[in-house]
């Protein structure tokens, strides 16, 4: 069964989601499910290395209270999903575009899922600036891949076509907000749902025949 989420590896919903999704799955041990990660960037105009956490909060939220604010509900929706969050280590807010460029990168070798799994961990657990290119390398050493390898990639235009291409999918499909799943390219779900939620899509794309051509949503 094919499972594509659409996301972006600096918002937290996404890596709750994630989450929900894996316990879904945990739920229908008969499905093998294919996840496929596909990029959506939330600030497709922020410069390659980023900015000052601080600068961003200011910008998008008027101020680090207000955020705070915001941020409570992420905080303990996170705790109890039993997931690690250190909002507060977070010191730089980079642009995905080269996170989102390493998850197909690894995906050429069946690793893209372990590598949004690192790539969550690393960005909300532990802080780590997954837009500078020595820490993605770091990141991708983690999952098994090879660090100077991934490293020269980085450096490359590698997936960059792809990742551009995907991006521009998702905004003509009508996305403007992530997560979003698409199950056997038929069937949507929007948001960082419960687990429950997902459980009537697996049953019902688990029924169907692949490769699905049709994409709502």
């Amino acid at each position: 069964m094919l499972i594509e989420t659409f996301a972006d590896l600096t918002c937290p919903w996404c890596y709750i989601g994630k989450r929900r999704l894996d316990r879904a799955l945990e739920q229908r041990p008969g499905i093998r499910a294919d996840l496929r990660w596909q990029p959506f960037q939330l600030n497709p105009e922020m410069p390659p290395g980023g900015m000052a956490r601080a600068d961003y909060l200011v910008a998008k939220f008027g101020g680090a209270e207000r955020a705070r604010q915001i941020h409570r509900v992420v905080e303990e929706t996170a705790e109890r999903d039993g997931l690690a969050l250190a909002l507060d280590r977070i010191q730089r807010t980079p642009s995905s575009f080269d996170a989102h460029r390493l998850i197909r990168i690894a995906g050429r070798r069946g690793l893209g899922n372990a590598m949004a799994d690192a790539l969550f961990t690393a960005y909300f657990a532990e802080g780590v600036d997954i837009g500078d290119r020595d820490a993605l390398a770091a990141t991708a050493a983690l999952v098994g891949l090879d660090f100077a390898e991934a490293r020269r990639l980085l450096d490359t235009d590698a997936e960059a076509a792809s990742v551009h291409a995907a991006d521009s999918l998702a905004r003509q499909m009508g996305l403007q907000a992530v997560p979003c799943y698409i199950f056997n390219r038929r069937y949507a779900l929007s948001g960082a749902q419960e687990p429950a939620s997902f459980l009537p899509l697996l049953d019902l794309g688990a029924e169907e025949p692949e490769n699905l051509s049709v994409v709502t949503g």
